[in-house]
């Protein structure tokens, strides 16, 4: 979309920028500009309908699909060209989020953009005094136990009194799972090694399988199916797996040897929904042979 003029009003609040009646969007510089871009959709009177009937809660959802988009991004970025365009323009998307949610609030008179910015900067150097002052930390657990003790009193400020208070509920559930057991682990609930948690796991699938064998409720076989993956997530942060981003990986993996499935019976003549399970898991064994097979290659080649 271009737009080459911003028009703003007369009447402003004291939290938006001082802007001439008309400013020309092409001689500001690329923050400036997004942000004249982002009042003008806004406008009243000559914005784009969309936009001005959005508010703070309508546009989380986008929020959230751009930093899944831009994730996916990361997780195939191999540094090309055409990477580097796509993360760019990802992380220009997810951008105009964090300024469109600073528009909304500086049209309510709460703040701006400015104020955003100001904001996590302080954060950040209130919580690196070893870098921003004069403070030092004799160990990486000191340093991570100071951290702790700043996010502790910015929850007691907020009158929040448990350490699982501010985890949002709009997380991935296993980010959520790891998020929570990091905290309980902070205040010393947890297990020195990942042998008890694997030992769990198994008592978890048993007590899925004894709800299973029971004829119990849907509702208590799914309570016992979670208490699984909980466990898994536990037993992953453990190990120092990012649980969401390892099913993320093996997700993409299956959707690639599934295509891979699709292909070599398209190139039999044979359509693969009509192929009983025995001959689809016959392709799926070749699909992931052959995507092996590369590796297989390099660890049999000649290293001179």
């Amino acid at each position: 979309m271009f737009i080459r003029w911003a028009v703003f009003t007369a009447c402003r609040t004291p939290y938006t920028p001082a802007m001439t009646e008309l400013t020309p969007v092409d001689v500001l510089g690329p923050l400036d500009r997004l942000r004249a871009i982002m009042a003008r959709l806004r406008d009243p009177e000559s914005g784009c309908a969309w936009d001005r009937a959005q508010t703070a809660g309508t546009i989380v959802p986008f929020t959230l699909e751009e930093a899944y988009e831009l994730a996916d991004v990361i997780a195939r970025d191999e540094g090309e060209v055409a990477d580097t365009r796509e993360l760019r323009d990802e992380l220009g998307d997810l951008l105009f989020q964090v300024v469109f949610q600073a528009r909304i609030a500086e049209e309510a008179g709460r703040f701006d953009l400015d104020d955003v910015a100001r904001a996590i900067g302080d954060k950040l150097v209130r919580r690196h005094p070893h870098v921003f002052a004069d403070v030092e930390h004799a160990s990486d657990a000191e340093r991570e136990a100071a951290w702790e003790a700043d996010k502790a009193r910015e929850r007691a400020d907020r009158a929040q009194t448990s350490a699982m208070d501010d985890i949002p509920l709009a997380l991935p559930a296993l980010s959520r799972a790891v998020k929570s057991q990091r905290r309980a682990a902070r205040l010393g609930f947890d297990w020195d090694d990942p042998a008890p948690v694997v030992a769990k796991i198994h008592e978890e699938l048993a007590e899925v399988q004894e709800a299973v064998d029971q004829g119990e409720a849907e509702a208590r076989i799914a309570e016992e199916v979670g208490d699984v993956l909980f466990a898994v997530s536990n037993w992953a942060r453990h190990l120092g797996v990012d649980p969401e981003g390892a099913l993320r990986g093996s997700t993409r993996k299956f959707e690639a040897r599934f295509r891979h499935m699709e292909a070599l019976a398209a190139a039999r003549g044979e359509p693969l929904g009509a192929l009983d399970f025995a001959a689809q898991e016959t392709l799926y064994q070749e699909a992931r042979r052959r995507e092996r097979q590369p590796y297989d290659e390099s660890e049999t080649k000649d290293p001179r």
